[in-house]
């Protein structure tokens, strides 16, 4: 139950930075994604280290289950890091306090404003069917309805008062799942 509590801290350290970078901007407090990132690293690997440890003898069944949903998990990761980490400029994102930033909606972030959530619900969805464990699945119910919460409240404030077109972002990029053109949109960008 612990590692809930550290995932449940990872968001509370998350929104913390956010309001932060809005409002006081305190040098010490520029540090909660970070701090965010260790304790949600922390608390999943204690859950996936649980859940390991209360696998019974596998199966050929098992085996060929937790390979393939294993292997859609680590492409689930492998995407949400590359959209938090590379998708947008890093040192701007989360290092400096730029006076203007601009919106990325381009590449990943045409396809959503928020393409992330989908990765990370499916890392732990996929996570889960790998290893079907009671607390893998309460981990990632909890922290993906935290996410989207999180989420939310930077769609719905914090970006208002980040980026100075966000209005214009909302209104042509969907909000969590890809539509038809937004699709395409995403593809055209990745072809320049």
């Amino acid at each position: 139950m612990s590692n809930l509590v550290i995932g449940g801290l990872a968001f509370l350290s998350f929104v913390l930075y956010d309001i932060n970078k809005i409002t006081i901007n305190n040098r010490f407090l520029r540090g909660g994604f970070l701090l965010g990132c260790i304790l949600l690293l922390m608390a999943t690997a204690g859950i996936i280290y649980t859940a390991l440890n209360g696998t019974d003898n596998e199966t050929g069944e098992t085996i060929a289950r937790t390979l393939i949903f294993g292997s859609l998990a680590l492409v689930s990761l492998i995407l949400l890091i590359y959209t938090l980490f590379f998708a947008i400029p890093f040192r701007e994102t989360y290092l400096t306090s730029e006076a203007q930033p601009e919106v990325c909606d381009t590449g990943i972030y045409a396809l959503s404003r928020h393409p992330g959530v989908l990765w990370f619900m499916g890392f732990y969805l996929f996570f889960w069917l790998a290893i079907p464990n009671p607390l893998l699945l309460m981990g990632g119910i909890l922290f993906s309805l935290l996410n989207l919460f999180y989420v939310l409240l930077q769609d719905r404030w914090i970006f208002m008062k980040t980026f100075p077109n966000y209005n214009e972002y909302q209104e042509s990029t969907p909000f969590l799942f890809p539509t038809y053109q937004s699709c395409k949109r995403c593809i055209k960008t990745f072809h320049k």
